[in-house]
């Protein structure tokens, strides 16, 4: 081995410990700061280790997780993601097959509306929604919350679902029905399953969003029937209202980060292979 080569792996190997460190610093102190006690806090304990005596250890995430409100937030976002993402992968399924097979009139003025409803400006639909969904009823209620998560997060399923189904070969949809299966047997037991790296990458996107909400969840709730853990968080005081439970508040961030960092570990290459898809013809 060389000189240059050498340099350019010592390069390479300093680079990357640079952008890991630039990403996970932020994880590492709030960490950190979810194993302080409120005093060290309040105090300026320095450091990601707490001084001695300064440290609550585990407690701060007993009490996060035996907090009625905090609880009943990390339901809210169960049933309101899990919803939200469920309607969204049919829903986008069933559009992106349709556009990627089918031609139709007005099929890219669908595409282009798509697109453009991604990358609307969320704070601009708050007043109005907030207008709308007290008028119908749907303010401070899981439906509230799941239609603008839904809306928001189609568009891109749609268009990562329809680049899947344009790479699958159509013959194999027709060799299907030459076999007996009708145009939703070979749909379902054929198409989908082939675009399984786009669907999950739909659902993981989907789930993402809807869990990292907060304008929308701080906005379209007023109480903890509702409300998301983002934005419960917000209102999470402690005894002293005038000084903020920092420690908690990291704890109960750590608590809600876990579910986000299980789904990455458990579908991490079929993110990459949904996200990739496509970028390499050959």
């Amino acid at each position: 081995m060389n000189s240059n080569q050498t340099l350019q792996r010592l390069g390479t190997g300093l680079g990357v410990a640079a952008i890991l460190a630039w990403c996970l610093l932020p994880i590492a102190w709030i960490v950190s700061l979810s194993f302080k006690s409120q005093e060290a806090v309040t105090n300026g304990s320095p450091g990601f280790f707490p001084q001695s005596g300064g440290g609550a250890g585990w407690q701060n995430y007993v009490d996060v997780i035996a907090d009625d409100q905090f609880r009943r937030a990390i339901v809210n976002s169960l049933v309101i993601c899990i919803t939200a993402t469920t309607l969204s992968v049919i829903i986008a399924t069933l559009t992106a097959y349709a556009v990627a097979r089918l031609e139709f009139t007005g099929k890219k003025f669908v595409l282009t509306t798509a697109l453009v409803i991604a990358m609307f400006p969320v704070v601009s639909l708050v007043g109005p929604l907030f207008d709308m969904w007290r008028t119908l009823g749907l303010y401070d209620t899981y439906v509230g919350l799941i239609i603008p998560y839904m809306s928001f997060t189609l568009p891109l399923a749609i268009w990562t679902l329809s680049a899947f189904f344009r790479e699958i070969p159509w013959e194999m949809e027709q060799a299907a029905q030459v076999d007996g299966a009708t145009s939703w047997q070979a749909f379902r037991k054929v198409i989908v399953p082939l675009a399984a790296p786009g669907v999950f990458t739909a659902a993981i996107l989907t789930f993402f969003f809807a869990w990292n909400d907060f304008v929308f969840g701080i906005s379209l709730t007023s109480t903890e029937n509702a409300r998301p853990i983002p934005a419960a968080l917000s209102f999470f005081v402690g005894s002293d209202p005038f000084n903020r439970p920092a420690s908690l508040l990291a704890a109960g961030a750590v608590v809600a980060t876990v579910p986000i960092v299980l789904l990455v570990l458990f579908f991490q290459r079929k993110i990459v292979a949904g996200l990739t898809a496509g970028a390499v013809k050959g």
